[in-house]
């Protein structure tokens, strides 16, 4: 979202203005929580839509609460929203009514008529009903059936083109919650005018999702900290062994052209002098630290970065005032292979500048060495936050900048 487009939403604080007490509001969500054995296993992004909900409970708004979970084929009891309902309501002391249907329908009047000022309704999983994905719009009317506004506050859904992102926007007055807001005003900065040096970490095992970012930012970049899946297929096409490291080496070409037009003055890119390579992702027999341009062992892969290179990714970071991190340096979650993401996020814990983490695997490794609260933002879009730093326009925040242009109804 550039300058302009940040500026052409209505924002919940301009919403707080106009409610009534009991007005009823369509509230959007994102608490697509992770669930092992029927229970919830990370509440963060339940958390972090806490003040829009609490902000609306304090306006004495009727809140109708609408989210997604999980990736249903029509309706699994395994992936109702009964669970977020009663961890929400455990989150804010107050309770949360779960209505086990989708609407329209008599019951679901009745219980929207019954809803007291300040309490919270939530729908069952919207992916239970076909209309969600394919953005049907009757579909989205029925959703905003007795409400008055709606309020979008899942970022990290707003890059999906869904009836309760984008359609249910065109059937009531539209507004962007403080978490949205937030999202894009610190993704905004660090796309539009990050402070300079900027470097980003980019890790993780998608390299092509990563290739639009850098190239998008490629003017404003100083450098990029290479790990994981991008350093391995750099590290191939150079000629360096990788073993049975996965790579992706159709980027390469697309990756040389859209950073520098195939110029050699794009940022630089550092690449690890040393790894910790494994047998297996998750159960690994064997483990070996070698250096860079060793060959692996047979059956062998590049799974961490190793200690020197650490030491020199943290003296090439030094002096950057922004750092975006996108992707652990090596597979965290398994014990053998996660000290380079921790000591990588160690470090950014301790940094002096400004230091914003996205995508889901980043944004799970820094709660886990509990680096969260400790760094500027740790953003709670995913694909959401990259497609934005790519310069793409999200689709729910079109549909809010669309109402904006219409007025009010």
């Amino acid at each position: 979202m550039s300058p302009r487009q940040e500026s052409a939403v209505r924002t919940i604080t301009e919403l707080l203005e106009l409610l009534q007490p009991g007005d009823p509001v369509l509230l959007r969500c994102d608490l697509n929580v992770p669930l092992a054995q029927g229970q919830i296993t990370d509440t963060n992004r339940i958390e972090a839509s806490l003040p829009t909900i609490q902000a609306l409970q304090e306006a004495r708004a009727r809140i109708v609460l609408m989210t997604h979970l999980g990736r249903p084929e029509g309706t699994d009891p395994l992936l109702s929203t009964a669970v977020v309902a009663r961890s929400l309501q455990d989150l804010l002391g107050s309770e949360v009514v779960h209505f086990d249907e989708l609407p329209p329908g008599p019951r679901f009047e009745e219980q929207l008529a019954g809803l007291p000022a300040g309490g919270v309704l939530m729908m069952e999983n919207l992916r239970f009903h076909r209309g969600e994905k394919s953005n049907d719009r009757q579909w989205a009317a029925a959703l905003a059936n007795g409400c008055r506004y709606f309020v979008n506050d899942a970022f990290g859904c707003s890059h999906r083109t869904h009836a309760s992102v984008v359609a249910v926007a065109s059937c009531l007055p539209s507004f962007a919650g403080l978490l949205l807001t937030r999202e894009v005003e610190i993704l905004s900065r660090l796309r539009d005018d990050p402070v300079r040096p900027f470097w980003i970490i980019a890790g993780g095992a998608k390299v092509r999702d990563k290739i639009g970012v850098l190239a998008h930012l490629a003017q404003k970049l100083d450098g990029v900290i290479c790990g994981g899946g991008l350093a391995n297929t750099l590290l191939e096409g150079a000629g360096v062994p990788v073993g049975q490291s996965a790579t992706e080496p159709d980027s390469l070409a697309q990756m040389s052209q859209r950073l520098d037009g195939g110029t050699g003055q794009g940022p630089e890119m550092v690449l690890p002098i040393d790894f910790i390579t494994g047998d297996d992702l998750t159960a690994p027999t064997r483990t070996q630290q070698i250096v860079s341009g060793e060959e692996p062992e047979p059956g062998m892969m590049l799974l961490d970065v190793g200690p020197r290179s650490v030491e020199l990714f943290t003296r090439k970071l030094q002096s950057a005032r922004t750092i975006f991190w996108n992707g652990p340096l090596g597979v965290f979650e398994t014990q053998q292979f996660s000290g380079g993401t921790r000591s990588m996020a160690e470090m950014l814990a301790q940094h002096p500048g400004q230091v914003v983490v996205g995508g889901g695997d980043s944004a799970a490794a820094a709660r886990l060495f509990g680096i969260a609260d400790a760094v500027h933002h740790v953003s709670t879009g995913g694909g959401a936050a990259l497609e934005f730093l790519e310069g793409s326009v999200l689709p729910g925040i079109a549909a809010l900048e669309a109402d904006f242009a219409g007025g009010s109804r």
